[in-house]
């Protein structure tokens, strides 16, 4: 099997079950990453963790060096990412704690570094972005979610954070044919695939997004959906390196 990195997100600043070999801070051409690559083994197979946020949680979604975090896996020998990412739900499918494999994307951000090719002056490089999950992968985490209820299909929204969205943000979204939103999914996704490197996203959804219920988001609410969420997730990494 292929040597995976898993990128976690809040909720998932490290995983439990990985049995650790060691660590190693690795400098990039973009600057620091987020934390350490974390170096392991799960279900026997060779794992790289590596925390979207920092160990503990303190980065965020906005000022992430997302170019250092995917040089560095690279540099680690990441032959495919697992990226996992809490999200609000959007559509009736998509409610607190559920786990979603998306298929789709819509980048709602901005100002974010969001290719290793800007300072190239001599040439300009078009990535082809037409499906911005790896198909290969994506259907594997799908296949290994055998005990599992998951959403195997969606669009998710990225938008720039740290606040949350408003509820006409939201409508908006949700017109444009948004399942999920979040705040990290780019240009993570792109910067994986400008390096050659194959990109999936496992989302736990933490909350229903704003409107979607009456009154305000809770941070309890969320934490306590993140908890049986990560949960079912590192049951699904389980059974993902058991399987492939």
């Amino acid at each position: 099997m292929k040597t995976t990195a898993i990128i976690g997100g809040s909720g998932l600043t490290e995983l439990d079950s990985l049995n650790i070999t060691h660590e190693k801070e690795i400098a990039t051409p973009y600057g620091k990453p987020s934390a350490a690559c974390v170096f392991g083994e799960l279900a026997g197979q060779k794992i790289i963790f590596l925390a979207r946020h920092g160990n503990p949680h303190r980065i965020a979604p906005h000022k992430i060096n997302y170019r250092a975090n995917l040089w560095a896996l690279k540099q680690a020998g990441a032959e495919q990412i697992i990226a996992v990412a809490a999200v609000g739900g959007i559509t009736p499918q998509m409610p607190p704690a559920k786990i979603a494999i998306p298929n789709q994307m819509i980048d709602y951000s901005y100002g974010r570094e969001h290719t290793y090719f800007a300072e190239d002056e001599n040439a300009v490089k078009h990535i082809d972005f037409t499906m911005p999950y790896d198909k290969t992968l994506r259907q594997q985490l799908i296949n290994s979610a055998n005990d599992l209820t998951i959403e195997a299909t969606g669009v998710y929204a990225c938008t720039q954070g740290p606040r949350l969205e408003t509820a006409a943000e939201i409508r908006r979204l949700e017109r444009d044919g948004c399942d999920l939103v979040g705040m990290t999914g780019m240009p993570e996704a792109i910067l994986a695939r400008e390096l050659e490197i194959p990109y999936a996203c496992c989302a736990v959804v933490a909350n229903w997004a704003a409107g979607k219920v009456e009154g305000e988001i809770s941070m309890d609410e969320i934490m306590q959906n993140l908890e049986q969420g990560m949960a079912d997730t590192k049951q699904l990494l389980q059974q993902f390196f058991l399987s492939n």
